[in-house]
């Protein structure tokens, strides 16, 4: 194709996306009060630098039933907007949940939901949360069927006992109900929660190397079907417009798979308290990693700590 006739598409896209774009902001579902009252809240991040917490839920914020928090991450927009950082939370992280005392923390969706949440990721890190964003399972399963898949790549072939599925060794097409089984796996990994992270991250990058691909941008009916999807999959913050999602995207419209880190809260592995098997957090380590997403510094922390996760190779 021509560059004249790609440059055709693209501007057909733009053009059918700018006039669906009220329709795609009503798709968006709103959390109202999903931050705890300013009062004790950590100062913001230094400079334009944003931090947005993201979850994903088998239920929607609201929804009545057990709403714990399958997947929770920090995702932290650097002021220069020249990288991202994946900041995993194990989810059987033994924190301090305000009103509660001492639980795993993803207990504290199920508690009290976004705002009791936030407040507990807030004391823990003294990171303050610019922004909530909430991913709906079944949202995601009609995603990745709209990007038609990603492919990733599994060192060794590797068995699921509660849902009965092997992976094979080699490279592993998810798409749909598969995609979901593959990044929400815990039993039979060899890092349990750790490596699920690592598999969640992963898959996000390959997402992304999907998303920013010629074949999706430069066809508008596709490209329409994701974003039709991603919307209507997503709760967000009641500031969260679909201009903040536009300019932020337009601001990160130089950020390629290559540029995004990964990386999970410093830790000491897994012990048992009370019978239960849980995570116990590094406090030394991560007060050093918290300072530096506060103060914006995470790629100097990375170069002299080290720290990220390699996603090249998942079990």
């Amino acid at each position: 194709m021509t560059a004249l006739g790609v440059a055709m598409v693209v501007a057909a896209g733009f053009a059918v996306l700018m006039e669906r774009q009220f329709a795609l902001n009503g798709n968006i579902e709103r959390i109202p009060e999903a931050f705890p009252e300013e009062a004790g809240r950590p100062v913001k991040t230094v400079g334009e630098a944003q931090n947005w917490l993201l979850i994903g839920s088998d239920k929607r914020p609201g929804e009545a039933g057990n709403q714990r928090a399958d997947t929770i991450m920090i995702v932290h927009v650097p002021a220069d907007r020249a990288r991202l950082t994946l900041i995993g939370i194990p989810r059987d992280s033994y924190v301090r949940i305000p009103g509660h005392g001492n639980n795993k923390i993803n207990a504290a969706y199920s508690f009290g939901g976004p705002k009791l949440l936030i407040r507990t990721v807030e004391d823990l890190t003294r990171v303050r949360i610019d922004h909530f964003a909430a991913l709906d399972f079944q949202g995601f399963v009609t995603m990745t069927k709209a990007i038609g898949g990603v492919d990733v790549y599994v060192a060794r072939e590797v068995y699921d006992p509660a849902n009965k599925v092997t992976w094979p060794q080699g490279t592993v097409h998810l798409e749909g109900e598969k995609a979901l089984l593959f990044v929400r796996q815990r039993y039979n990994l060899p890092g349990g929660d750790f490596d699920r992270i690592r598999r969640q991250q992963a898959f996000i990058g390959a997402m992304g190397r999907k998303i920013i691909s010629r074949d999706l941008l430069t066809d508008p009916l596709k490209l329409n079907d994701f974003l039709e999807a991603l919307t209507r999959a997503v709760s967000v913050d009641s500031g969260v417009t679909l201009g903040t999602l536009r300019d932020l995207a337009l601001e990160l419209r130089d950020v390629r798979p290559d540029d995004v880190d990964s990386a999970t809260l410093p830790n000491l592995g897994s012990v048992t308290v009370r019978g239960a098997s849980v995570v116990r957090l590094d406090k030394k380590a991560g007060e050093r990693f918290y300072a530096a997403i506060r103060d914006d510094k995470l790629t100097d922390y990375f170069d002299r700590s080290g720290g990220l996760n390699d996603l090249t190779i998942l079990p």
